[in-house]
């Protein structure tokens, strides 16, 4: 096969938007298996992620995740992804394979260092004006991502190393945008992740869907 066995090490950077966003607005992209997390009133967090993997890493590519909430199943707590690109096809058999992803190819333009923008065929799916980061630590983190392969419901873990730096941003996402319905606005918080040295293990199974 040719995409790499996980788990799938990576090094590049990213820049990652949090955003608060309404719950009757994402919960038709979230199984209902998996309880929706309030962090505000009627509100839960929503981020976008844009990365470019490069050398050193099992594959080379760029990646837009959209995940729109936090979410809850038997005291696991992680993200559920609704919309994912890649622009490497590989990438694309391996997450839908691996970790049931539902990757999609598409085309990533990055313009020194202070916007991306990514569209699939002649569709503007988002840009993302940043600046580069000033203050920046070293920080080491693990997430946990659900996730769906067939009936199964699954977990799987990332854990990475980086310099983060908290920066500004404007995120655009035309209307014709597959997640534009989202309600995803400005960010409340960007960060922006250099040196990122990233782990993603193989997936887990801890539910079924529809049962």
């Amino acid at each position: 096969m040719p995409y790499p066995q996980a788990p799938w090490t990576l090094q590049g950077y990213a820049i990652q938007t949090l955003h608060l966003v309404n719950i009757d607005r994402v919960r038709s992209l979230i199984p209902l298996e998996l309880k929706i997390l309030s962090v505000w009133p009627g509100k839960t967090l929503a981020s976008v992620y844009l990365s470019n993997y490069r050398s050193g890493s099992v594959l080379e590519y760029s990646e837009l995740i959209i995940a729109p909430a936090l979410v809850n199943y038997q005291s696991k707590i992680g993200a559920w992804i609704s919309h994912i690109y890649v622009d490497n096809a590989d990438s694309v058999a391996g997450g839908r394979e691996i970790w049931g992803l539902p990757k999609e190819p598409a085309e990533f333009t990055w313009e020194q260092g202070e916007r991306v923008t990514v569209h699939q065929e002649n569709r503007k799916l988002c840009s993302l004006n940043y600046n580069r980061q000033n203050l920046a630590w070293r920080q080491w983190l693990s997430v946990s991502t659900f996730s769906a392969k067939g009936a199964d419901l699954l977990i799987f873990p990332a854990a990475f190393e980086s310099v983060l730096g908290l920066i500004s941003s404007k995120l655009e996402i035309p209307a014709e945008s597959p997640f534009s319905g989202i309600g995803l606005g400005q960010p409340w918080l960007t960060v922006r992740c250099e040196q990122m040295s990233l782990r993603v293990d193989a997936p887990k199974v801890v539910g079924q869907m529809g049962i």
